[in-house]
């Protein structure tokens, strides 16, 4: 399942966000598209965390793709890569 986010992913895309990947249920592989996210903060780094508890942990599957500068930098400091596989 693939879920965009656009703009500022913070707080105030937490509810969209959420619904995104719980109307679905035995999903445990998702596809995070940020090619058009230009800020993140830190909830939407807990976002990103219940997304991967929501697939299923170590089991589950959850991929960052096409995050570029600055978010690709706040994902890699928070060590991010080990825990998704960031694709760039």
């Amino acid at each position: 399942m693939k879920i965009h986010v656009k703009g500022r992913f913070d707080y105030t895309c937490h509810k969209m966000f959420k619904e995104a990947f719980t109307v679905t249920e035995n999903v445990n592989s998702y596809d995070v598209d940020l090619a058009k996210v230009d800020y993140l903060d830190s909830s939407a780094l807990g976002m990103l965390l219940l997304l991967r508890d929501h697939a299923g942990g170590d089991q589950g599957c959850v991929r960052l793709i096409n995050a570029k500068g600055a978010v690709v930098d706040i994902l890699k400091i928070a060590n991010f890569h080990r825990l998704f596989e960031i694709v760039e």
